[in-house]
């Protein structure tokens, strides 16, 4: 689905695995295999690259058994740093933050290496970041970790969200000079069910201008 759509760049905000269905994150006596999503995600065409960052089930587990297989698919994994996309004449910074509950997340750092008044878009796992992102010079934040609630029942809402996915659970919000997209992603976590929180594979277009990005999502079956 996501080549179909032939994007210029692709971002990918973290968990690639999870923990079992028995035993805690840190309970699990092993560390889950990364290979098969890596080998699945290497399939990713974009122009200007597939970037990600690791999310708190990756970080929970051993990184560097996450962060290698998908290195070595073509996934540059993003820790605390930057780099710039440029594309006929134009330039936007992406950075990438170590997670926020499991790694040791470092802003200031990803974001030194960038010109004051260039256009930067953060990857950040957890959407509820946000409000500390919005006190520093970043414009975009692009997260995941809630599943968009993953289970929510009509007047209910979502049964669970997870830490520092509470307030920006799913979907655009604007913060000040900030905007903020949360993607329900594809997966799910403990349970292999998801109702009214379909999964979601997002199209972000960035345009020139004072006007906040206009978003769209296609969402598949499950």
């Amino acid at each position: 689905m996501v080549n179909e759509l032939r994007p210029d760049l692709v971002v990918l905000t973290g968990d690639f695995v999870t923990a079992p269905f028995f035993g805690g994150l840190h309970r699990s006596p092993k560390v889950p295999e990364a290979e098969p999503c890596a080998s699945l995600l290497s399939e990713l065409r974009a122009p200007s690259g597939v970037f990600g960052v690791l999310g708190n089930h990756d970080d929970y587990f051993n990184p560097a058994r996450i962060i290698e297989p998908l290195q070595s698919a073509g996934i540059r994994i993003l820790r605390n740093e930057a780099l710039p996309i440029e594309r006929q004449g134009s330039r936007l910074w992406l950075a990438g933050l170590k997670d926020i509950l499991a790694g040791e997340p470092d802003l200031g750092k990803a974001l030194s290496g960038i010109p004051p008044g260039e256009t930067t878009a953060l990857l950040c796992h957890e959407p509820d970041f946000a409000d500390q992102a919005m006190r520093y010079p970043v414009d975009l934040q692009f997260s995941g970790h809630s599943h968009g609630g993953q289970v929510r029942l009509p007047l209910v809402g979502a049964l669970f969200l997870p830490d520092l996915a509470r307030k920006y659970p799913r979907g655009l919000h604007r913060l000040g000079r900030l905007t903020l997209y949360t993607s329900r992603g594809i997966g799910t976590v403990r349970v292999p069910v998801r109702l009214n929180a379909p999964p979601e594979v997002t199209v972000i277009t960035l345009r020139c201008g004072a006007q906040p990005p206009r978003s769209s999502s296609s969402s598949s079956a499950g």
